[in-house]
């Protein structure tokens, strides 16, 4: 068989820029060899043509770079439809529907000594459902009412008064209650005084005492606010130097109900302030002065001669001022509050107790402790924040709402 014609194989370059889009060579089909030609007469079939190959490309010049489309923006989604305001239909009042009345002082005095109370009642209800006055009973209402503050003396008397008529009978709760408030109050009546302000004098001077934190210059305020309502002409002296905030506490309360208030700078002489508010109120003709003090029970030896010397130097002006000296007294403190009322009376001749912050603590029972152990008078009692929560001490509506009753 003669040699078949091969179409030319490709070059690298051509492979290389034409890729596989170029179709191959179609093969040639081999033609009968007629053996019985001469030589020279045979005939080699000629092979078809072979398909045309792309042009080689310029190597030398740079490729055309095609432009980038540019990128197409996606669409900003469309806003979510804004929901419509839900109109919220309010209901017309019920037809028995009442405003509510402003509370009146019992009703204020009995909320500020739920905590006292609620203990008392919750004790004397556990201890007394269907049982008899006897001795274990007694006991262990005795034990309820120390801790209820009110002290091992006061707490003997007030079991001892129930137990008179009584013991060895069934009793109810109410009836515990009830005899208990009795007793209390029979207790509490005779220092149950209100502070009268002697209108004869011009001005009446209060001197108020206590610890720092008891809320000295809170009561100076409230008292002040009420005895503006009453007509009276009040002046009040910051005779707490050694607090800046007692200071400008002070002021606030003079802001809010129209008293001058007599000040000096941090750290300056007490009884000389008290003296120029004294000297002041005195030129004015005011009816009332209230100078408050400061309380640095810590440390003891100091404060007792700032006290002394504040009443010594007064009295040059007036011999027998203050005519009143209050100690402010916390109620949250318990039992510690016989610890102050001997520790000021050492100081400074106390004349009547304000007992503040009734409403936030569980012992309420300490007034009538105090009662019965120093007699002293007490004059106001504190049951809130607000000016009417301080209002004078009833020995009858203390004692109820101590136990819960109305």
């Amino acid at each position: 068989m003669s040699d078949v014609t091969q179409p030319k194989k490709k070059g690298w370059l051509s492979r290389l820029f034409g890729g596989e889009t170029t179709a191959p060579a179609a093969p040639v089909a081999e033609a009968p060899v007629t053996d019985d030609l001469p030589p020279e007469d045979r005939t080699t079939p000629t092979a078809e043509p072979v398909a045309e190959v792309s042009p080689v490309p310029d190597l030398t010049q740079e490729p055309t770079q095609e432009p980038t489309p540019d990128p197409v923006a996606e669409p900003e989604p469309e806003p979510e439809p804004e929901p419509e305001p839900v109109v919220i239909e309010q209901a017309p009042p019920l037809p028995e529907s009442k405003t509510p009345e402003k509370k009146s002082w019992f009703q204020r005095l009995k909320d500020g000594l739920s905590r006292s109370s609620s203990r008392l009642t919750t004790g004397i209800t556990d201890l007394f459902t269907k049982r008899k006055l006897d001795d274990e009973a007694l006991e262990e209402l005795e034990e309820l009412l120390i801790q209820a503050d009110l002290g091992v003396k006061t707490a003997a008397t007030l079991t001892a008064a129930l137990a008179k008529g009584r013991f060895g009978k069934d009793i109810t709760p109410e009836e515990v209650r009830q005899a208990l408030a009795d007793e209390a109050a029979r207790l509490l009546e005779p220092v149950a005084r209100p502070l009268t302000i002697d209108a004869s004098r011009k001005p009446h001077v209060i001197l108020v005492v206590g610890v720092n934190g008891a809320g000295k210059t809170t009561t100076i305020g409230k008292m002040a606010k009420q005895y503006r309502e009453q007509g009276l002409s009040v002046t009040l002296a910051a005779g707490d130097t050694f607090r800046a905030a007692a200071v400008e506490q002070l002021k606030v309360w003079g802001d809010r109900t129209g008293c001058p208030v007599i000040s000096r700078d941090t750290g300056a002489d007490a009884a000389g302030l008290a003296y120029d508010a004294l000297k002041e109120a005195t030129a004015r003709g005011d009816d009332v002065l209230m100078i408050d003090t400061a309380g640095r029970l810590h440390n003891k030896a100091e404060l007792m001669e700032e006290l002394r010397k504040i009443r010594r130097v007064i009295q040059k002006l007036v011999p027998d001022a203050p005519h009143s000296t209050l100690l402010v007294l916390d109620s949250t403190v318990g039992q510690n509050a016989h610890q102050q009322v001997k520790v000021f009376g050492e100081m400074v001749d106390v004349s009547g107790l304000v007992m503040t912050k009734l409403d936030g603590t569980a012992k309420g029972g300490v007034v009538v402790a105090l009662a019965q152990e120093f007699g002293l008078p007490v004059h106001f009692i504190g049951v809130g924040e607000t000016v009417d929560d301080l209002r004078p001490f009833n020995a009858t509506d203390f004692a109820r709402s101590l136990m819960g009753l109305s």
